[in-house]
């Protein structure tokens, strides 16, 4: 599958992401097309910073105050693709809330509600609709360190929108290397809304292409730039990565840890077990293991020390975990003279199917109507499962 990897190693403005996106796309009219039909033909560069080609986007648009439903109406105007335009709409809801958290009312955008910044989205949008990368991956961005100046006076950096739509997201931030707004609330939003792997997603990959927007700024001895790379990685097909998380309890009863359990599968963990286990002084206890995906960890450990009360939970990030394909299979089976349809889980690895389950919940549904043990039933509707995927057996 082919991924987006964004690496802000510098920061992000919106101008930097669609230069990014633009420079890995071999036919940029579309882009082009859309960001002037918000604002006039953009201007295209390619500018050295710190040794590093990189493409600088200018959409020579002046400042303005717009409300939010003025910005949505140019946006929906604009000679993009549909996905593109509501992608677009989006991010500028993202920095609507962030700012209204902010500020409390929000009459109009502060700082990015002027022509430019509307190019600047509409045109990265559009750029990753053409794209159309099967995944998005944003490593930790650098947000800078000091002060800045806007309309609210001067504010510590990360802007207070900025960082507000950080934390609506499931982005990571660093510090990075130089003093200065490196982040706006404009980049931010876009990386945001284009995220859909987790920051620290780690495959073997090749590199198909790299890319680089130029910031405006071109400081001495650091590129400022933010890099994009498009690879082309397996795929998540017979494989994923998952959180485990562990912890021990020597102190709750079998049906606290049960409960636990239960409320840690109904809130998302992948699998969840206790195994008993002896603990310093001897003391019986048990070693609950939870394996959940990385997005969900923080939550779930959480939940798992408030149900069982444990002073530290464990967690070994994203492990390596082979995955069968699993589909249902309607199976059908006689028995005692009549034919019953019982759903199947079939599991498949390498175009074979190597295991058969019958749903249970069926499985005590036709013991009952037949009068049957349940395991003889199982039996029976194994059997006929098997029989008829022996062809995929082979």
């Amino acid at each position: 599958m082919r991924v987006l990897l964004f690496d802000p190693f510098h920061g992000a403005a919106g101008d930097m992401v669609t230069a990014a996106l633009l420079s890995l796309l071999p036919d940029r009219a579309p882009v082009i097309r859309a960001m002037a039909s918000v604002v006039g033909e953009p201007e295209l560069a390619e500018m050295d910073r710190a040794g590093i080609r990189a493409l600088l986007v200018r959409t020579r648009a002046g400042r303005a105050l717009r409300t939010l439903e003025e910005v949505e109406e140019r946006i929906t105007g604009a000679d993009a693709p549909g996905p593109a335009k509501e992608m677009a709409l989006r991010v500028f809801r993202r920095i609507h809330d962030a700012e209204a958290q902010v500020h409390g009312t929000v009459p109009h955008f502060h700082e990015v509600g002027s022509d430019d910044a509307i190019a600047d989205v509409v045109g990265a949008c559009t750029a990753l609709h053409l794209l159309a990368p099967a995944e998005v991956v944003v490593k930790p961005v650098a947000l800078g360190s000091g002060v800045i100046r806007g309309s609210h006076g001067t504010l510590p950096v990360p802007a207070p929108a900025t960082a507000a739509i950080l934390a609506a997201s499931s982005l990571l931030a660093v510090a990075g290397q130089e003093e200065g707004e490196l982040c706006t609330p404009t980049g931010a939003a876009l990386l945001a809304e284009f995220a859909t792997l987790p920051p620290l997603w780690a495959e073997p990959a090749r590199v198909l292409a790299t890319g680089y927007g130029a910031g405006s700024r071109n400081p001495e001895g650091i590129p400022n730039v933010l890099r994009a790379f498009l690879l082309d990685a397996p795929g998540s097909h017979g494989s994923d990565r998952v959180d485990v998380l562990e912890t021990n309890v020597d102190d709750a009863t079998g049906e606290v840890v049960a409960h636990a359990i239960r409320r840690l599968m109904e809130e998302g963990a992948r699998d969840a077990c206790a195994i008993p286990v002896v603990m310093k002084k001897g003391r019986p206890g048990h070693l609950v293991r939870v394996v959940v995906l990385p997005e969900d960890s923080p939550r779930l450990a959480a939940l798992l020390a408030d149900e069982l009360g444990t002073l530290g939970v464990r967690c070994t990030p994203m492990v390596h975990r082979f995955v069968a394909d699993r589909t249902l299979a309607e199976v059908e089976v006689t028995l005692g003279g009549t034919r019953y349809t019982v759903p199947v889980k079939c599991g498949r690895a390498g175009g074979k199917v190597i295991s058969v389950k019958p749903e249970f919940e069926q499985v005590q549904a036709v013991a009952a109507q037949c009068g049957l043990p349940a395991r003889a039933v199982a039996r029976a509707v194994e059997e006929a499962a098997w029989e008829r995927f022996r062809g995929d057996r082979a």
